[in-house]
């Protein structure tokens, strides 16, 4: 499971990616509410855990923007305010969930975990991502073009994934790295060459056309066309 962390206190941000990838989640991080914004909108995680004031846009804008895009990524709403009014605006503004700091970090997962949870509930009839005739099982991690059955690595997976939740978007190596290979450490750019080449050979059966564009000098690009 993916989880967004949207949090400018950097340092409470790495404890909370600490404590979740100990847990065997991938997560995300981001410091300020534009950029966390972009990366919310990709619609690629199932939890985001949101503080309230943040630089550029607050964590209620972040829930009304999330909403308004018809993603369904469950929120969890981090703030100092304690107020029943302060609560019910965030709720009223697409929040899942809140949680009043300073929090216990078993609390934190143990709300990240029933919302996960949750979304898997909301999601449940959301089990594939199709372009053309390709089609990810989200639920048996499986994929296929046509009639073919595709026999991918997780890795390949993941990269196959992220590009078609990306439609259309214009992708850096570095972002492609950062999302597909987030637990690693000290892996080059150029892996990402590597694995979209794999990932072209698996895809693309004689006479069909690659969906996956090369942007020379940024990164790739997977586009909608017809087969």
């Amino acid at each position: 499971m993916r989880v967004l962390v949207i949090e400018d206190d950097q340092r409470l941000a790495r404890l909370i990616v600490r404590v979740l990838e100990e847990e065997h989640y991938g997560v995300d991080a981001a410091h300020d509410g534009d950029t966390g914004l972009e990366l919310a909108l990709r619609g690629s995680y199932e939890v985001a855990v949101i503080d309230w004031m943040l630089p550029g846009r607050d964590g209620p804008a972040i829930c009304r923007a999330i909403r308004a895009a018809r993603i369904p990524t469950a929120v969890l709403l981090l703030t100092a305010r304690s107020q029943i009014e302060d609560r019910v605006i965030g709720l009223d503004n697409g929040a899942d969930d809140y949680l009043v700091k300073p929090f216990a970090f078993e609390e934190l997962l143990a709300r990240v975990r029933a919302l996960s949870r949750r979304f898997s509930v909301q999601t449940s009839a959301l089990d594939e991502l199709r372009i053309n005739d390709i089609v990810l099982d989200l639920r048996a991690r499986t994929a296929r073009r046509g009639e073919r059955s595709l026999d991918l690595s997780g890795t390949e997976w993941e990269l196959l994934e992220f590009l078609m939740r990306n439609l259309g978007r214009t992708l850096s190596r570095q972002q492609i790295l950062d999302h597909v290979w987030s637990y690693e450490r000290d892996v080059q750019q150029t892996l990402v060459d590597v694995y979209i080449s794999y990932l072209r050979r698996k895809l693309n059966a004689p006479n069909q056309r690659d969906p996956i564009q090369t942007v020379r000098g940024i990164g790739y690009r997977m586009e909608s066309s017809d087969v």
